[in-house]
């Protein structure tokens, strides 16, 4: 007979615990040219990381196997708050994407909803690999494409209506990666690969062709985000701007911790690797990206070495996201990607970014620790 040993993965807990003082570190530094009503960021920051912690104990403690049972009411629950922002969450930078929560500040939804699409779509994803029926391997694979379109769907049309777009493209991305490493055939991805680029052509064809048709068919509201979007190329804007000079004159060494030369809009958030690597220079940056691959490369072990598919995809899921939004969040900072108002997973600031996250490694160290038995 075997029994689980309760061990903590030492690399996961090494990477949480650099990831703490990276952030603290860093928002402290942008607290500068954040707003004085916003009060001391790092200290709720430093709370919000003991509440994780919190947060991984417990589920330590009840397991996976509840949250597997009732994933559709997190589901159902992540798509209910999203609804309930269209009606009842203030309006804050033409976006309804925050509850306000008098004394604790605000709660956005499509944190949470990112960790509740990962575990539904991965559970759902191997209930139907284990499916077995008399249909053909085309029929069933339409049909499994099917459902997590519908699981993809219904998030994003609530939260295109918010509108967060950049949170969109994590969903996308969450349910494309488990899908891609399913048994699905990869001729499918092709397929749907062909049509998006069609559909992507045509649109901005239209865009920059018959602006004045294309408004009149989508409307002025995406006009402008598209717009914004697009405007990345040119390289211009006062965040983009200050944020590649303070990243070029920061040298070998940086210019040093709480020496962050340039004003940034969102400096504890979208453009917090700016202020990080302002301070702490090539080197610094150097070893922060090692960090992150560090950490990336110890997800894919736990993955490889889940017993359950439905394990497996859920880490790879989990995965996926969080690696998107560190070459986003980066890649944004550094001129080379358009600016989505996606934040660094764990450094930049937000209590439900950073709960949502921990909530995330706490179901994973769980499927780390399913790997373990001893006699």
């Amino acid at each position: 007979m075997s029994k689980t040993k309760k061990t903590w993965n030492k690399k996961l807990v090494f990477c949480l615990l650099c990831f703490l003082v990276i952030s603290i570190l860093t928002i402290q530094s942008a607290q500068e040219y954040l707003s004085a009503s916003l009060g001391e960021l790092y200290l709720k920051q430093l709370l919000w990381y003991l509440v994780g912690g919190i947060l991984i104990f417990i589920l330590a403690k009840i397991g996976n196997e509840p949250i597997k049972k009732y994933h559709y009411v997190f589901y159902f629950l992540g798509n209910l708050f999203l609804l309930l922002l269209l009606f009842f969450a203030p309006s804050i930078n033409s976006s309804k994407c925050w509850f306000v929560i008098p004394g604790l500040g605000s709660f956005q939804p499509s944190e949470f909803m990112k960790v509740f699409l990962i575990l539904t779509t991965s559970i759902v994803v191997s209930q139907e690999m284990k499916k077995k029926t008399k249909k053909k391997r085309w029929q069933k694979e339409i049909i499994l494409i099917g459902k997590v379109f519908l699981l993809f769907l219904l998030p994003s049309i609530l939260t295109f209506l918010e509108p967060d777009t950049g949170v969109i493209l994590l969903y996308f991305i969450i349910c494309g990666t488990i899908l891609f490493c399913s048994s699905l055939r990869k001729r499918w991805f092709f397929v749907s690969g062909g049509l998006l680029v069609l559909f992507a052509s045509i649109f901005l064809f239209l865009y920059f062709n018959e602006p004045k048709q294309w408004v009149n068919w989508f409307g002025t509201d995406l006009f402008y985000r598209v717009d914004r979007l697009l405007d990345w190329k040119k390289g211009t804007g006062m965040q983009l701007e200050n944020s590649l000079t303070a990243i070029g004159s920061s040298g070998l060494y940086g210019h040093g911790w709480k020496e962050t030369p340039l004003y940034f809009p969102e400096a504890g958030t979208d453009f917090i690797f700016s202020v990080f690597a302002s301070n702490f220079g090539l080197i610094g940056s150097s070893l922060f990206l090692a960090l992150l691959l560090f950490f990336d490369y110890t997800l894919f072990e736990i993955a490889k070495k889940a017993k359950k598919p439905e394990d497996a995809l859920f880490v790879i899921g989990a995965s996926g996201m969080i690696i998107y939004q560190q070459f986003q969040n980066i890649g944004m900072t550094l001129g080379m990607l358009p600016i989505t108002g996606i934040t660094l997973p764990f450094i930049s600031y937000g209590g439900s970014s950073l709960l949502s996250y921990m909530f995330l490694m706490g179901i994973i160290w769980n499927i780390d620790q399913s790997q373990k038995k001893r006699a």
